[in-house]
């Protein structure tokens, strides 16, 4: 009944009062009917029920209407809030001493206060509330107060600024009549809007020009102090080739009266000035520097020179300025040039002098370099003519038996031997020095096992340590060195023998110690030390701490051969003595790397008694009759029967005739005319196959030793030990 009754859309009142009707219009009803079938009890069980039903409904729009009532009440309230917000903002903004204007995200003015636009009164009114943005900019370019730059017009400057409202944030300053000036901020906000600040920065801006005014009197006094402080001439000119400022040693440079050139006078002045009393040197020209001034483009340097006559050169440099303008700079070099031509002169005097004296020199340096080369000649044939007959001598002496000879014949035959070894001595060291002063020295450098290096050095000094009375100690290493086998013996060799020789008592120590890649090799003595005033002088030729030592203690030669050797072959020496504490050589020597192949030095064998064959024949060739009678002899008393010929020819010929293959063949390298004994020994290798062959040879150059090793073909030195050729003929029996 309520949903056709009761009209949903009038108010809880209005409701409330149809309610109130219904109910009295059936109470009445009731009351009226009279029927026994229980229908009025029915309806006024409804009409009970009707009741609850609208005092429910009338409760939930009481309640509903008080809800409204304050949710009415917030609004007006927050109505009110806003408004006085709105209020406080617009006073707030009215209290901003810039001008300040609001725009939506529509470009639709919102707000401004009293100082937007002020500015301008044109236009001043029509700055308010809802007026677009593009229509703002439009009576902005319009109005007579802004002050437009010249050939600009108000459609091209709202087109600017219109370009410049795309951006985030906005920042220039707008010239207005009057010399007045505003500073325009515009400011994005976080819904799209625009925020616009006018400030007026006309004080700001004509205090700063103040300042730069000063500023630029300032400078000008100083660059007018800086120009007059100048030893140049200087001058300068504007992009409209007007004279800006010019000092007056100018003046003085060019001769130039005060009253003839002016501030603004025209380059063409100075020009005409230059050309009347100058003259150009090199490609520059007065049509060129007219040309150069005139440029309508970018200017590069220009640098030429002016000159009167010897009198007067003036080196003139010109550049450009950022401004489009050029300064140009006069130095007066007249005395540099002078000097020059002095100098030239004088050069060229000196060049012939020296060319002179370059010649007198050289000429010298070629008469010195044939002496120096005469006499490494010389020593290297003197030597090995010596050592022939040396080595004969020493053979004739091994042969004779000792047997049967009295002590007074044995003890002179040993003197004689020790004299002979002594002299061999020194005629190696001749040739070591040789060697290294000529600059042929040739190394083989190549894996050195250090230890059996040690251990043979051990065994050829210990009995001169021992007669000595000295104790002679060798560590060992098996360490594999980088060096030249032949020199690095010849190296510890000299080292070693130095300190038996200057040590009266105790001891001589070889040690070995490795840091990293080397491996130090000290030989250590307890003899007289070296004073460290002469410790530079012991590597010097012919020295010796003991001017007293005799000729069979050596001549002074074994440390010049060390350091000499050393540098060679680049093993660092360092030299450390105390006087009679005794004195330390130390050598660096670079080790091998473990896993690169190498071969080991054959170590030391003693020598053994010699037991002799007595059906074998040996084959010497060689050129020199006394050392050839002499190992024959030697030979011949060991019990081999002696083939001995004087050269490679007569040796074929002469096995060619007997038909015979001897045992050993013993050839010198040097048989003079003819062919070599390397190559003797290539042939008979090449007619019978492999022999058992030495080379015997004063040279101890590299090459040879290189050339009889790719033979297979042993070297034995002259003069010859007659233990290493028994080693020889023992290891072929």
């Amino acid at each position: 009944m309520t949903d056709t009754l009761m009209n949903p859309a009038d108010p809880p009142a209005r409701q409330n009062e149809k309610l109130l009707q219904i109910v009295e219009v059936l109470m009445r009803r009731v009351e009226q009917d009279t029927d026994d079938s229980g229908a009025a009890y029915a309806q006024f069980q409804r009409a009970v029920m009707l009741e609850d039903e609208v005092r429910q409904r009338t409760s939930e729009l009481e309640h509903a209407l008080d809800l409204l009532n304050e949710s009415n009440g917030l609004l007006a309230e927050a109505t009110r809030e806003a408004q006085a917000a709105r209020q406080n903002l617009a006073d707030a903004i009215e209290t901003v001493q810039e001008g300040f204007a609001l725009f939506d995200a529509d470009d639709t003015m919102i707000m401004c206060n009293s100082r937007f636009g002020m500015h301008m009164a044109d236009i001043h009114g029509a700055l308010v509330p809802g007026l677009s943005f593009a229509d703002y900019v439009g009576l902005v370019s319009r109005s007579s107060q802004l002050a437009l730059p010249k050939n600009d017009t108000p459609e091209s400057w709202a087109g600017r600024r219109m370009r410049r409202h795309d951006d985030n944030h906005v920042m220039f300053n707008v010239r207005l009549s009057g010399d007045r000036w505003v500073q325009v901020s515009e400011h994005r906000t976080r819904d799209g809007g625009t925020v616009i600040l006018q400030t007026d920065v006309t004080d700001i801006i004509r205090l700063e020009r103040e300042e730069r005014g000063k500023l630029l009197d300032n400078q000008a006094r100083m660059i007018r102090a800086t120009l007059e402080h100048l030893n140049q001439g200087v001058c300068i000119f504007d992009a409209q080739g007007r004279l800006v400022d010019w000092n007056r040693r100018l003046g003085r440079l060019l001769e130039i009266p005060v009253g003839r050139v002016q501030i603004g006078s025209s380059f063409d002045t100075l020009v005409l000035r230059l050309s009347a009393e100058m003259h150009f040197s090199g490609t520059v020209s007065t049509e060129a520097l007219t040309a150069w001034a005139g440029s309508q483009y970018r200017r590069e340097p220009l640098s030429f020179e002016l000159n009167r006559g010897d009198d007067l050169i003036l080196a003139v440099f010109a550049q450009e300025m950022p401004d489009r303008g050029f300064v140009m700079s006069f130095t007066d070099i007249t005395t540099e040039r002078h000097a020059m031509r002095a100098i030239r002169e004088a050069n060229e005097t000196l060049e012939q002098r020296v060319h002179d004296r370059t010649t007198e020199l050289a000429d010298a340096l070629r008469r010195a370099e044939r002496a120096n080369a005469s006499r490494s000649r010389f020593v290297a044939a003197a030597s090995h003519d010596l050592l022939q007959p040396l080595s004969a001598a020493k053979l004739y002496l091994a042969s004779i038996s000792d047997e049967a000879l009295a002590d007074t014949a044995r003890r002179t035959l040993e003197k004689a031997h020790n004299a002979l070894t002594s002299v061999e001595s020194i005629l190696d060291a001749l040739l070591d020095i040789s060697r290294l002063e000529s600059g042929h020295a040739a190394v083989d450098v190549k894996p050195v096992d250090l230890g059996a290096l040690l251990s043979r050095l051990h065994e050829d000094f210990a009995p001169i340590a021992a007669r000595k009375g000295l104790k002679l100690e060798f560590s060992g290493s098996a360490a594999v060195v980088n060096s030249d086998a032949l020199y690095l013996r010849r190296i510890l060799q000299n080292l070693v023998s130095n300190a038996i020789r200057y040590t009266k008592d105790g001891s001589v120590r070889v040690e070995t110690e490795r840091d990293g890649a080397h491996i130090y090799v000290r030989v250590i003595d307890t003899g007289i030390g070296i004073p460290e005033d002469e410790q530079s002088n012991v590597f010097r030729e012919f020295h010796r701490l003991n001017a007293q030592a005799s000729a069979s203690d050596g001549m002074g030669l074994g440390l010049t051969i060390v350091e000499r050797a050393c540098a060679l072959l680049e093993h660092a020496l360092e030299l450390r003595s105390t006087v009679g504490q005794g004195t330390c050589f130390t050598i660096s020597l670079p080790i091998v790397n473990p896993d690169a192949p190498y071969t080991a030095a054959p170590s030391a064998q003693r020598l053994t008694p010699l037991v002799v064959p007595t059906d074998g024949i040996v084959c010497l060739v060689e050129n020199d009759a006394e050392f050839r009678a002499a190992t024959c002899q030697l030979l011949e008393k060991w019990g081999f029967d002696v083939i001995d010929v004087e050269s490679g020819e007569s040796a074929l010929s002469l096995l060619d005739e007997i038909d015979i293959v001897p045992d050993v063949f013993l050839v010198d390298y040097q048989l003079g005319a003819g062919m070599s004994g390397l190559d003797l020994i290539k042939r008979l290798q090449s007619r019978h196959g492999r022999l058992s062959a030495r080379i015997i040879t004063a040279n101890r150059s590299p090459e040879i030793v290189q050339r009889c090793a790719a033979a297979s073909v042993g070297v034995l030195y002259k003069p010859v030990k007659f233990e290493e050729l028994a080693d020889f003929l023992l290891a072929d029996a």
